[in-house]
């Protein structure tokens, strides 16, 4: 049994297309070509607000971004939405797609990844604040990148492990979720490697980005991961605020080669 695990956030991290995505103009382009412009959800800010009022719910249950989503839609659309329920429903499932899609991981982690897929010695879990639709997607990204992984809810054994809040039903902040990815794959690791940015790459009307609560959730974290594993902790923060995107996985990736040696 490994008894080294590495941990990686998956938005914002290994995937900075995911945040690029909420990037105002992209949005805008994003919901113009999915129709939800049309439908009224027709500027950022507006968008925002129904992203950040069903974020609970989507993702902490099954619901999915696109239930949540269209629920949201029709209620502000109120009466008219009984007429736009088909429409409502294909705009959504338009722009959730793209966004999906559009979610790749990063070239430039490829070559540290499939590193870490041969390598018997370390456990790998993909860990994600996410929509259940995310847990396919991020599997077919990683697939993408020549890496057979499996969620963590699946009968599927790999020692690449994608665990989503949506399939968990809490945030990977609070220790329930570390006690679940720990027994359903019978983890007894030493040392942890957590690579994460902790919300720090996110967009600012996302309310996942308050500095606040980063600050928090990094802590917090730790603190819960050091005392569900009993292992030792170290993390790397993740923020391409102040260095290169290719800078910064250039180090994380030497560190990570330090880690498993």
């Amino acid at each position: 049994m490994p008894e080294k695990l590495i941990i990686f956030d998956y938005s914002g991290t290994l995937s900075l297309d995911a945040v690029d995505f909420g990037r105002s103009d992209n949005l805008m382009r994003n919901l113009q070509r999915s129709g939800l412009f049309a439908l009224g959800v027709d500027n950022v800010s507006l968008f925002w607000n129904i992203v950040n009022e069903t974020w609970p719910e989507g993702s902490t249950t099954g619901a999915g971004y696109k239930k949540v989503m269209c629920e949201r839609i029709a209620e502000l659309l109120g009466p008219k939405s009984a007429a736009k329920r088909e429409e409502i429903a294909r705009s959504v499932s338009r722009f959730v797609d793209a966004y999906l899609e559009h979610s790749r991981i990063d070239e430039r982690w490829r070559l540290i990844l499939k590193k870490l897929s041969v390598d018997e010695s370390v456990n790998v879990i993909v860990a994600t604040d996410h929509y259940a639709e995310a847990t396919d997607s991020i599997i077919d990204h990683l697939a993408g990148c020549d890496i057979q992984a499996a969620s963590l809810v699946s009968d599927i054994r790999s020692n690449f492990i994608v665990a989503n809040s949506a399939d968990i039903g809490v945030h990977k902040a609070h220790q329930q979720f570390w006690l679940v990815v720990k027994n359903s794959i019978k983890l007894n690791c030493k040392r942890i490697l957590l690579i994460d940015d902790f919300g720090g790459n996110e967009q600012p009307a996302d309310a996942y980005v308050d500095l606040e609560k980063i600050n928090e959730r990094r802590q917090m974290t730790q603190k819960i991961l050091r005392d569900t594993f009993a292992a030792d902790v170290q993390s790397i923060s993740f923020v391409v605020e102040d260095k290169q995107a290719t800078e910064m996985i250039g180090e994380a990736s030497g560190i990570i080669d330090q880690f498993i040696l």
